[in-house]
């Protein structure tokens, strides 16, 4: 049963995901555009290396867990 509470959970999530980047884009533009994320463009080449963008998504995700399910 708790297999499929995780799954409901995250068809959940996926959908509110989906939801903010066809109809609130704005919310997410900083993604890839934060000081000390690696961008390097050739004229056959690109790279790149989210670093920065990564740990604030990483602290907030560890955030909103330990809110949620600290007992």
């Amino acid at each position: 049963m708790a297999f499929g509470k995780l799954l409901a959970t995250l068809g959940v999530v996926l959908v509110v995901i989906g939801l903010i980047v066809s109809y609130a884009p704005w919310l997410i533009s900083w993604f890839g555009k934060l000081p000390g994320d690696i961008r390097i463009e050739d004229e056959r080449r690109f790279v790149f290396i989210p670093l920065t963008s990564m740990i604030v998504v990483s602290i907030i995700i560890t955030a909103l867990i330990n809110l949620f399910f600290r007992k």
